[in-house]
Parts: structure tokens; C-alpha cells; sequence
């Protein structure tokens, strides 16, 4: 990274040229008008859109596109539990507040409802006109109830009287009878029928029960080609609800869903006990207010509307869909083991080169940093090495951030063995990672119960950011090992989410995360560190200055790069240094997998940034902050994206890569993967919309993850044939690999 990087063939050249006080003769109002401003909103619904793309992509394997189908259901259930609902109450409360992009709450609603009418007219013709066929043919059908042939109707009518009819209550909607609360994202029935002698027609609610499979599998023949016959459960109970109402003439029965906001509002400063708050808040939030209402497209408009009055929703909260009213419920089929055929090739993660099977992690760590991608690299030796650290009787004090953990994490139980041991354990339980409030409300008790001292946080913020801190007597001196990584603790995940993880034992960066845990667990203010960048103390504000010195460096007439890889960029003041650097004549590449904020490729404003998102098998979650600095690169791993809620609301970390060998590997191997990947990538364009970059004729079809999977088979069989040998000797992380030019 010595020179400057020739330009990349698909990018077209910049016709800035850097003029001393460029950035000085630049009003800053210019930089801050709103349409140089993505809404968040749309950008995270353009995000789901290119999952969508991967559903509708025909060269994915079949039940890889159903997988991407039921993540697009799911996504748009969220957007609508926390952020739909954030803006219906602004829009009642006549909030006045515009974000940056100059749109009030009621122009975004507006915008959202136009948009998601179209995706999800989209998302319903694929599954029954794309997917559902396919998968027929390939002997996976999902039938209607009533369709059933006479063998198949039997077992059903069997089924539901056995299993399904015993846990079904009717709940009657009249003057005596209130409409009930129902559960966020429930599906239900409203019912409407009459007496046989006549009279006024009567209203009831069945609701689905949860406890039963969504997706009812009917029996199979024992040969391999015997088809997999399944029917939806919200089905079979209305092709027999007549059952449940003996006596009544029914009038009709239509299937609906309603999703509720389920953000969560604590008040940390008049919370006596936040665990006790956060399950009581976790209770209420299952019956909040609702915010969009569901329905089957043929259900009739009287009916359509006797539920937005009980839901007290308008008619814009409404939407109809043509099929049935959760894909999620699809799940089953990308779970179910025996449609590999119709699936990813299989993918095991590679152990580290550094780090074989049964390695002393310890004794590695003071050796070398090591640097873990995963998954494309095993979690398991941060696993190992908390238990290792667990049971090693040198081992004096762990302390760890807990974000996010699995159901049953092998962490959790090692923790709690160590605290049983007498070690000293101190965990920062983050109660308010959402969606996981419950999970971490359970392992904070056990880890109570065994002894560990458990913190809620600190007051007004989230922490965030992912650390471990062992301390242990070794026989030189006492020595502290440190983990920092990318993404959570949470073995699971990190099969399917791309992150990274470092290992050390650097006295100036341990020492420094000693401190860290320190300012969050006691009394003391934050000093201020030299590696590590903390939010909310001051990493947006160093940030900054090094997005400042890229634009001063290319003023001088020196070479100006800034690369970032993230989740999400919305913070106004960040995308405004990027739009001054990119006036400078720094050249800024943003590979931004989500929500993106920023508009690329402006006249005079941003003409030298190139925003591009990668979605594919794995979901891109590492944070990476690449700044030339004439020469001397700077590469940061994080925990934060750049958006206000990282700088401002939460704990984060972000922290600097300065072995040479694994900063190399970042800059020279990782980064221009990303970049040069020409099948799963869209460039952001200046409307907002994203186009699918394609290779150019004759050219390579580079993609990413593709490479990393192929590069960590071939680290395995490397890995199994040494095992091989009469003798097995540690060796660093190669460096031979070929270089490419950010």
C-alpha cells in the first residue's frame, strides 16, 4: 500500500481536482441540504429489497431462495414492530422533528406504505408463481386444505380432531365480550355467523395456537422419491371451523395478523431494579399498540373493516396478501436435512493455522496476535478458550461483555463453572439487546446464582461493544489476555454472520481494555486511551479527525483513501466529512450492507465515493476502518456502525490492527475481495436505488464470500494433512498470499 492504487476499469474517473482550501471555500451549508440524504427508512426497505433479489435470483439453489424469502418476512416483521411504530407515534404526538433528509413523519409513512405494498405484491407472485412450483416439481408441496384428495383429506380431518381441535377457543366479540388482546405477529380468525332461527350476526375470534407447527408435514410413504406433502395449520382450522360453532350458521371466517409495537420504554433513572423493569416492560410489549394489520386478499371489505376499529388502525395500515400470511412459516423447509440436494454446499469452518486442534491458546497468544475471520474461520477456540480459561487453575479473573449469547451457550456454562471454581467473573449483561431481553434476563440470573458479579450496563446506554478480559499467573508475571471482536459471543451465529476476532496479549491494548472495563463497571471517568477508540467518549470525534486528515493530506496534494466496511452509515456529521474529504480528492470506498444514508456519485459533492453492498450466504456484520494516512495505513476492527446510536447511546470499541502480517491480510486480501466482487455486490446510486454490479465480458465472476469459503476448505486439507505428519509445529498466519491494490 506503499503507492497509489490504480483505478479500478468499472469506476469512472474523478474530475475533482484538489485545490488548496478547497474544503475551506466549500459553504458547509452545501454539504448539509437535505437532498444529499438518503431516509434511513427507505434505505433499510431498499436493504430488504436486495434480500428480496436473492429469493428471486434463479441461479441460487432452490430452498436457498425460500431461505431468503422467509429472512425478507421476518426483516419487514421488525421494521414494522420498532420502526413503523417509532413513526406512527411521532406522527400522534404532531412531533415536528425531520431528520436530515427534510421528510416529516407523515411524508416517510406515506413513502413506507407505497413501498412495501409493492415488495410484498412482489414477494407473494414469487412464492406462487416461482417457488411454490418449483418446489413441486421437486417433490415438496404445500397444499390447500380443500384441495386434498380423499386419503389426504381423512388424515387431516384425523389430525385436526386429535391434535389441533382440544386447544382451540373460541372468544366471542359483543357487548359482554370485549374484543381480546391479541399476541404481537398472532394469527388469528375472525369468525361472523347467525343464529339458525335467525337474528343478529355474531362475531367470534379463533386464534392459531402457537404451541403447534405452522407447517403441518403429512405422512410419508417410505421411498426415497415419496413426496413431502405439507399444509398450513391457520388453514386446516378454517376449513373446519365450523366445528367450533355447533349450532350456527356461519356467515364467513377470515384469517388476519397483526403486528404490534414491541420497542421497549424503560426509564433507567426512575427504575429502582432495570431486570425487574425490563421484564415487566417485555410483558407489556406483546400487547402494544398495533401498527400494521394483515389479511388474506379475498377477505371481504365489511370484515376489513370491523378490524382496523378494533385494532384502531386506518386504512393505510392495512395489507392485503395473496397467499398465507406469514412466509416465515417457511422455515421448515430450509431446516429440513433432507433437501440438501436443493441447498448451499455444505460449509465447515476452518481452524486457524495458529490455532490446531487441542493448541495451547495461551501459549500462542504470547507468541503472536492472531487474527480469526469468521465463519469462514472457526469460533471455536474463543470458545476454548473460555472454558480453557474456566478450568486453568493460573487463570484469576475473566471479565466479558454479553450482547447477545446462544440458548444454550457452551460460554454461559463456562462462565458459570469458573465462578463456581472461585474465580473472580464480572459479566455486563446488556438486558436491553433487542429481541433477546428474555434470553439475557436468564443467564444473568444463573450467572448470579453461581457467584458471578453481574452488571446491567450503565445508565442511559447499551453496551455494545464485544471484549474479553482474562487474567491469569502465569510463570513469569501476571499477564492479561484479551479477545475484542466484531460480533457477539454467540457460537451460532457465527457460523452465519461474517466477523472478526482478535486475540492478544499487547500490553499497551490489554491494559487499555483493563481500563475500559473498568470506566464501565465502577466509579471512575473515562481517561481517555491511545489504541482503542470508545463511544460514547470520543470515537466519533477521532473518527472524524482522521476523515479530516485523508481530505488535508489530498489538499497537500498527497494521496487521500479511505475505506469502510459496515453495517449501517446515517450519522449527518460523519456523511458530511465523507462529502468534504470526497471534494478534497479522497478517493472513499463504502461497503455498507444495510441502511446507507449517504448519496454517492454527486456533481461537486461526492463524486469521489463508490457506496456497494454485498448480500449473500452469509450476512455481512464486520466493521472495518481503513485510512491511508500517507503511507502509514491505519485499519480499525469494530463493534460500532457509523450511525448516532453507536456514538452517542452506546458502550462500543473499535480497535486498531498493528501486527503487520494480519494488517497486511486486511488491506491487501480482505478489503479488495469486497471490492472487486462482481456477482453478490450493488452499487448505491445517486436516487438511492442499488444496481447488481455484473463482471465484465471475459472477465473473472469475482465474489467474495465465494473466495473466503474456497480459501478456508483449502486451509483445512492443509490443516488435516499436517495433522498427518510424525510432528505437528505451530506456524504463523501465511503471508504469501497475492496482493491486490485498494
Amino acid at each position: 500500500m506503499q503507492s497509489k492504487p490504480e483505478q479500478s476499469p468499472q469506476e469512472e474517473p474523478s474530475n475533482i481536482v484538489a485545490l488548496p482550501n478547497a474544503a475551506e471555500s466549500t459553504p458547509a451549508a452545501r454539504f448539509s441540504a437535505p437532498e444529499n440524504f438518503i431516509n434511513r427508512e427507505l434505505s433499510w426497505l431498499e436493504f430488504n429489497r436486495r434480500v428480496l433479489e436473492e429469493a428471486q435470483d434463479p441461479t441460487q439453489p432452490l430452498i436457498e431462495r425460500v431461505k431468503f424469502l422467509t429472512i425478507f418476512s421476518g426483516n419487514l416483521d421488525e421494521f414494522f414492530e420498532i420502526r413503523v411504530a417509532g413513526i406512527k407515534q411521532q406522527i400522534e404526538s404532531e412531533t415536528s422533528d425531520v431528520g436530515p433528509d427534510g421528510l416529516s413523519p407523515t411524508e416517510i409513512f406515506n413513502a413506507i406504505q407505497r413501498t412495501v405494498n409493492e415488495l410484498v405484491a412482489t414477494e407473494y407472485a414469487l412464492w406462487k408463481d416461482d417457488l411454490s412450483p418449483l418446489l413441486a416439481k421437486n417433490g415438496i408441496r404445500v397444499h390447500d386444505v380443500a384441495a386434498l384428495n380423499a386419503k389426504r383429506t381423512a388424515w387431516a380431518q384425523r389430525y385436526f380432531r386429535e391434535e389441533v381441535f382440544p386447544l382451540l377457543t373460541p372468544l366471542a366479540v359483543d357487548a359482554s365480550h370485549p374484543f381480546p388482546q391479541l399476541l404481537n405477529k398472532s394469527h388469528n380468525l375472525l369468525v361472523r355467523a347467525r343464529n339458525e332461527r335467525g337474528g343478529e350476526l355474531l362475531h367470534a375470534i379463533v386464534q392459531v395456537p402457537r404451541v403447534l407447527p405452522r407447517l403441518i408435514l403429512m405422512p410419508r410413504g417410505k421411498g426415497e422419491d415419496e413426496p413431502w406433502d405439507y399444509i398450513y395449520l391457520s388453514s386446516l382450522i378454517k376449513h373446519h371451523i365450523a366445528d367450533l360453532f355447533p349450532g350456527l350458521l356461519l356467515d364467513g371466517a377470515h384469517a388476519f395478523r397483526v403486528t404490534r409495537n414491541s420497542d421497549l420504554y424503560i426509564d433507567e433513572e426512575e427504575a429502582d431494579n432495570l431486570l425487574r423493569s425490563i421484564e415487566q416492560e417485555l410483558r407489556r410489549s406483546s400487547r402494544g399498540d398495533a401498527v400494521r394489520l394483515e389479511v388474506e386478499a379475498d377477505c371481504p371489505k365489511d370484515f376489513r373493516e370491523l378490524l382496523l376499529e378494533f385494532f384502531d388502525l386506518g386504512e393505510m395500515d392495512l395489507y392485503k396478501v395473496d397467499g398465507p400470511l406469514s412466509l416465515t412459516h417457511l422455515a421448515p423447509l430450509v431446516s429440513n436435512d433432507a433437501f440438501a440436494k436443493l441447498k448451499d454446499r455444505v460449509f465447515q469452518p476452518a481452524r486457524d493455522p495458529a490455532l490446531p486442534p487441542h493448541a495451547n491458546i495461551f501459549e500462542v497468544m504470547r507468541k503472536q496476535d492472531v487474527l480469526l475471520h469468521h465463519p469462514y474461520e472457526s469460533f471455536d477456540p474463543i470458545v476454548e478458550l473460555i472454558e480453557g480459561a474456566a478450568q486453568d487453575p493460573q487463570v484469576l479473573a475473566l471479565k466479558i461483555t454479553l450482547y447477545r449469547t446462544s440458548g444454550d451457550s457452551p460460554i454461559i456454562e463456562a462462565l458459570i463453572h469458573a465462578a463456581s471454581a472461585g474465580k473472580q467473573v464480572t459479566a455486563l449483561v446488556e438486558l436491553r439487546a433487542r429481541f433477546d431481553e428474555a434470553a439475557n434476563i436468564q443467564w444473568a440470573r444463573q450467572l448470579e446464582e453461581a457467584g458471578a458479579h453481574v452488571v446491567y450496563g450503565v445508565v442511559g446506554l447499551k453496551t455494545h461493544c464485544k471484549a474479553l478480559l482474562i487474567v491469569r499467573r502465569d510463570a513469569d508475571r501476571l499477564r492479561q489476555y484479551v479477545h475484542l471482536g466484531t460480533g457477539n459471543y454467540h457460537p451460532r451465529t457465527a457460523r452465519t454472520y461474517t466477523d472478526f476476532s482478535l486475540l492478544t496479549t499487547n500490553p499497551k491494548i490489554t491494559d487499555e481494555v483493563a481500563i475500559v472495563f473498568n470506566t464501565l463497571t465502577g466509579l471512575a471517568s473515562y481517561p481517555g486511551l491511545e489504541k482503542l477508540l470508545v463511544a460514547p467518549f470520543d470515537l466519533s470525534k477521532r473518527v472524524i479527525a482522521m476523515i479530516e486528515r485523508e481530505r488535508d493530506l489530498a489538499l497537500a496534494g498527497k494521496t487521500g483513501r479511505i475505506v469502510v466496511k459496515l453495517n449501517s452509515l446515517v450519522d449527518q456529521q460523519i456523511i458530511e466529512k465523507l462529502y468534504e474529504a470526497s471534494c478534497a480528492g479522497v478517493k472513499i470506498d463504502l461497503i455498507v450492507r444495510g441502511i446507507c444514508c449517504l448519496r454517492p456519485r454527486l456533481p461537486n459533492l461526492s463524486e469521489n465515493i463508490r457506496v456497494i453492498s454485498i448480500v449473500g450466504r452469509f450476512l455481512e456484520h464486520s466493521r472495518i476502518y481503513y485510512f491511508e494516512n500517507d503511507a502509514k495505513p491505519e485499519v480499525f476492527l469494530a463493534s460500532a456502525d457509523w450511525m448516532p446510536r453507536n456514538f452517542i447511546r452506546r458502550v462500543e470499541i473499535a480497535f486498531p490492527i498493528e501486527d503487520p502480517v494480519l494488517r497486511d491480510e486486511i488491506i491487501n486480501e480482505v478489503l479488495p475481495r469486497f471490492l472487486n466482487d462482481r456477482i453478490k455486490a450493488r452499487e448505491l446510486q445517486p436516487d438511492g436505488t442499488y444496481v447488481r454490479l455484473k463482471p465484465e465480458e471475459g472477465a473473472p465472476r469475482l465474489q467474495a464470500q465465494l473466495h473466503f469459503r474456497e480459501r478456508s476448505r483449502g486451509q483445512a486439507r492443509k490443516l488435516a494433512e499436517s495433522q498427518k505428519a510424525p510432528s505437528l509445529k505451530l506456524t504463523p498466519v501465511s503471508i504469501a498470499r497475492k496482493k491486490e491494490s485498494l
